[in-house]
């Protein structure tokens, strides 16, 4: 692997850095003001709709679709570090950059697999920012870390499907400008193959049967950075069966497919907000005093801040190497290391916060600070994607046959 970035990575990453400088940072305290002054606390800051103007005139758009059709062309390891610049501002520069999950996902799924009326649909209103999606997996009433255990149902009527069940913190879905949820349930219920039983259909928000009965909260309040996390209510939701994506039984598959780059978007924005927590850390240290002294001359904060430095630059190799792989052996050739960075990050980055939240004292965990909002971004994300011990599972389970 070269750890060099190329030249189209680095002058994407020098414009971008200029980019958040001028305006994303800038439009933080902007977007939170306009956001007390809504009608509902999830429709979108006019300052948002300002930033995806301006990135798009850019041509700081869809940089994360490695389908030159549809977006930058760039590979994993091209797109990386410029998804660890938008973690600086995890809220704000992803959705600027129309680069916000879950509708980089979704897209990718829509791409991949999508028909040709699909695409025309909702992909191109999706990839010019226009539209906003959800993707209903997750459910209440089972452990939907097994994506076997779901139990909505997907049954054929004729030439539509009948969609019927529960969903729980559906991100995005709060969202007004959300149209379209892509929804996993199960075809064939009773298959013998556990793993060809689900299938994904495509549901318009507007569909009678379809009811977003509430907000979910996160660590007590309410995430509005993309559109909140709704519960959702499928009760019989009539659509055609051109709905359906790719195949009947094929959606544990999509699934697996829509998560590999998801991973690394995800993991490598974590690494951004560690760099802005570890930049924080030390703002602080060298300005506030305590016991007599500056906090940057106290041993522990030394500690905290070389322990967070080391943390992230072993946390960006991993991260970047598995970029690497999967540019170059592919998803299921770079599995341990998929794996291995959805454990190792959200941990890591965790820790990093609670250090910063520590040495902001109560300022730590007020509105003042971003770090209460990204410890709470990156400690969902121990669960979200499955749950950190479901990817131990696997990974030990791969290490074990090794033995067998």
């Amino acid at each position: 692997m070269d750890f060099a970035f190329d030249a189209r990575t680095e002058e994407l990453r020098a414009r971008l850095l200029a980019f958040m400088d001028e305006y994303v940072y800038p439009a933080e305290a902007v977007a939170e003001e306009q956001r007390a002054l809504l009608a509902s606390p999830w429709d979108t800051p006019a300052v948002v709709e300002e930033l995806k103007a301006e990135a798009r005139r850019q041509g700081l758009w869809n940089l994360f679709l490695p389908d030159a059709e549809y977006g930058a062309g760039l590979t994993n390891l091209q797109y990386a570090p410029l998804a660890e610049i938008t973690g600086r501002s995890p809220h704000l520069a992803p959705t600027a950059l129309n680069c916000a999950a879950p509708d980089t996902g979704n897209m990718e799924v829509l791409s991949q697999f999508g028909s040709e009326q699909h695409k025309k649909q909702w992909l191109e209103p999706l990839l010019a920012g226009e539209i906003r999606s959800a993707f209903a997996m997750t459910e209440p009433e089972v452990a939907s870390s097994d994506a076997t255990n779901i139990t909505t149902l997907i049954e054929r009527d004729g030439d539509d499907y009948l969609v019927t069940g529960r969903k729980w913190y559906i991100s995005g879905a709060m969202n007004p400008d959300c149209t379209i949820f892509i929804v996993m349930g199960k075809t064939d219920p009773d298959g013998s193959d556990l793993r060809r039983q689900q299938s994904m259909v495509l549901v318009p928000r507007d569909t009678p049967g379809v009811t977003v009965k509430r907000a979910m909260k996160v660590f007590g309040y309410e995430d509005h950075s993309h559109g909140g996390h709704a519960e959702v209510v499928f009760d019989h939701a009539r659509v055609p069966v051109t709905n359906l994506i790719g195949e009947e039984g094929g959606g544990f598959a999509i699934a697996q497919a829509r998560l590999g780059p998801g991973r690394i978007h995800h993991c490598m924005r974590l690494i951004g907000m560690a760099e802005r927590a570890i930049e924080l850390m030390c703002r602080r240290a060298v300005s506030r005093d305590a016991f007599g002294k500056a906090l940057a001359q106290q041993g522990v904060v030394h500690n905290w801040i070389a322990d967070a430095r080391v943390t992230v630059e072993q946390l960006r190799l991993l991260v970047l190497k598995t970029a690497w792989m999967m540019d170059t052996v592919g998803n299921r050739g770079a599995h341990t290391e998929i794996q291995s960075i959805k454990i190792a990050t959200p941990r890591a980055v965790v820790d990093i916060l609670d250090r910063a939240i520590q040495l902001h004292g109560a300022g730590g965990v007020s509105q003042d600070f971003p770090l209460a909002e990204l410890y709470a971004s990156a400690r969902t994300l121990m669960i979200a994607d499955g749950p950190d011990e479901v990817h131990q599972r696997s990974l030990a389970r791969r290490e074990l046959k090794k033995y067998v």
